[in-house]
């Protein structure tokens, strides 16, 4: 697998918080939810597509070393942080699972920086595991500190019609997780009040 032969990972991306980010990979196409994290390859692709926000850097050697495992692990990861979420939101108890799921990811990949001083002095990240591990566990590491902070306060579920999206309430005047949801629940208004007045 060439990481530049990639498709898209299938998912939306809207830079949100990583987090957010990786619960959005279930997305919903004319009312249906759709996996965006299907295949080994789509999340190859989803890591490519994000991997500048991660501290410790992910080469395309080690996108193209993504395996079944890996899969397993980012789906669970993301579904544990999607079903958060939509606690958080909602209201209500959050599942054991979840939160088990979140923290043995944060456990499975110790991180540290290193000094280097090649072009002068600066930090490098490193880590002692894979780095899509260690990527796994960045996400999680966030998640936690996401759920257990101010901002759960500003998490949102997109109410466009048809979507699933959740995004972090950013500016005062935000209601949709897009521009192209927002114009939807515009067009959807302006339609009902018509359709009213006709």
């Amino acid at each position: 697998m060439k990481v530049e032969d990639l498709e898209g990972g299938g998912a939306p991306l809207l830079g949100e918080p990583l987090p957010i980010e990786l619960a959005n990979a279930t997305y919903a196409v004319r009312g249906r939810l759709v996996d965006g994290l299907q295949t080994v390859e789509h999340v190859a692709a989803w890591f490519r597509d994000n991997r500048k926000r991660f501290a410790v850097p992910l080469t395309d050697e080690d996108l193209a070393r993504t395996g079944e495992r890996d899969l397993a692990e980012v789906r669970a990861l993301r579904d544990a942080v999607r079903t958060l979420t939509g606690v958080a939101v909602r209201g209500g108890e959050a599942p054991r699972e979840a939160v088990e799921t979140i923290n043995g990811q944060v456990r499975a990949a110790p991180r540290w920086r290193e000094l280097s001083w090649n072009e002068g002095p600066r930090a490098l990240p490193r880590a002692a595991l894979n780095p899509l591990v260690t990527a796994r566990a960045e996400i999680a590491q966030l998640a936690v500190d996401l759920f257990g902070g101010s901002a759960i306060a500003d998490l949102r579920a997109c109410h466009a019609p048809g979507c699933v999206l959740y995004f972090l309430k950013d500016h005062p005047r935000r209601e949709w997780c897009s521009a192209g949801c927002g114009n939807r629940a515009r067009a959807a208004r302006h339609y009902e009040r018509n359709r009213k007045t006709s």
